[in-house]
């Protein structure tokens, strides 16, 4: 197949109006037909919605072009706020936002999911709000919303939010633009939850794309020590686009991003699709690429500080992390595919996973719930003997697995054998 040099399309300096992004595959393209590789941040500078004020953005964005960065994740934001500004700001600077559909009230919940017309409803309208805008790149349906094998229940609800969500933008006539999911690197869940998201055979229920949260590269590493190499084994031909859509262990620190290498080189390049780092703004938990300013007492108050910390402002480089990774990307330039010249039917077919493998409870391609139905089994949840250490980490607005700054393939260990069979029923949520 002929190979497109794609330093344009991983690089940040791209002009205004960018071209839009279609999922293919187990690649990202754009309209022009090249190859899409992420190098980006999350950007999610307080708990509310990052994308309203637009001089900020124009600071932020601005030194998010020297980074080289040509994309941003968003937890939350505020379907009823002005995006304009923003929005305009990033695409003219050659980046591409992908946005979380839920909000802090609209999450599916792991140990007692439902789906309802209400959370159908809120995640439409964040859909509604950021889908005329040519920069979006793709929504995220839900955050870490299973981080162990025994809420693996939980699953056919992140399915049917995927197919409703993907119903609705298809019905409104809006570009087609990818729904995935942002899943907590588990070593034990990984696997199946992959599988699941994208088993069946019908694209109307299955994500467009998949994203890992994980920090299991912590410098100095190499790639066969880190675990990169495992990840790369279960992504091999994946059936749509996965990439990190959180990456940058901080562990022993500075943080040298050698896994950038890995990812965009020989060893991952030909199935994934690039990495966020985690975080443009420096918090308690030390993962910042920038501040706006000293870290102040923790009940200090006045405009723009929460938790210590300035949340607007002159961007000023945390160093020498934002430099250490501003110089891997400065010398990643991908080698991709144009969409003229490939084909997708090279991608695997996956399997939908039994229950009872490693603790797994959804036994094969089992009917989603609809709108309005909520979980009963007829088993009883298994009871883990340890369980995966997983919190957020201080000051983020997204539920998410990095506190803990070592890598994260978190073990579960204890599940009880012999949960073949388990059935799933629904009741409806009035």
């Amino acid at each position: 197949m002929k190979a497109s040099f794609l330093s344009a399309v991983v690089g940040a300096g791209l002009t205004h109006a960018l071209p839009t992004i279609e999922a293919v595959g187990n690649k990202f393209f754009t309209s022009n037909g090249d190859q899409f590789f992420l190098k980006g941040v999350a950007y999610q500078l307080t708990p509310a919605d990052p994308l309203i004020d637009t001089e900020q953005c124009k600071r932020d964005a601005a030194l998010m072009e020297k980074l080289g960065a040509n994309s941003i994740r968003v937890y939350h934001v505020d379907p009823s706020a002005n995006h304009d500004g923003c929005m305009d700001v990033f695409e003219k600077a050659g980046i591409y936002p992908l946005i979380d559909l839920d909000t802090f009230d609209t999450y599916i919940l792991p140990n007692d999911p439902w789906w309802n017309q209400t959370q159908h409803d809120r995640y439409a309208e964040v859909m509604d709000a950021f889908i005329k805008y040519d920069n979006v790149l793709g929504f995220f349906i839900g955050n870490e919303i299973i981080i162990q094998a025994d809420q693996s229940l939980a699953a056919p609800y992140i399915k049917a939010a995927t197919r409703d969500m993907k119903a609705y933008r298809d019905k409104k006539k809006y570009r087609k633009v990818p729904i995935g999911y942002s899943a907590a690197d588990i070593a034990e869940l990984r696997p199946m939850l992959q599988d699941y998201l994208t088993c069946g055979g019908n694209s109307s229920e299955n994500v467009d794309f998949f994203a890992l949260n994980s920090y299991e590269w912590c410098d100095p590493t190499k790639y066969a020590e880190s675990g990169y190499a495992n990840l790369q084994s279960m992504a091999k031909d994946f059936p749509v686009p996965i990439f990190f859509s959180e990456t940058g262990c901080n562990v022993p620190g500075p943080r040298l991003f050698g896994d950038q290498n890995a990812i965009f080189g020989p060893e991952m390049v030909n199935d994934w699709s690039g990495a966020l780092i985690y975080e443009w703004i420096e918090e308690e938990n030390h993962y910042g690429l920038i501040s706006y300013g000293p870290k102040l007492e923790p009940t200090a108050t006045g405009a723009n500080i929460e938790g210590g910390f300035t949340r607007a402002g002159t961007p000023t480089p945390v160093l020498p992390d934002f430099t250490n990774l501003q110089n891997q990307w400065a010398t990643i330039t991908p080698t991709g595919i144009k969409r003229s010249d490939y084909d997708p039917k090279h991608v695997s077919t996956r399997a939908c996973p039994t229950s009872g493998v490693q603790g797994w409870l959804v036994n094969g391609n089992v009917a989603l719930p609809t709108i309005g139905e909520t979980l009963t089994t007829n088993a009883p949840r298994p009871a883990a003997t340890q369980e995966a250490e997983v919190s957020q980490p201080a000051g983020s607005a997204s539920p998410t697995s990095t506190k803990n700054p070592a890598p994260m393939n978190k073990e579960l260990t204890g599940m009880s054998a012999g949960l073949v069979g388990v059935m799933l029923f629904f009741t409806f949520w009035l």
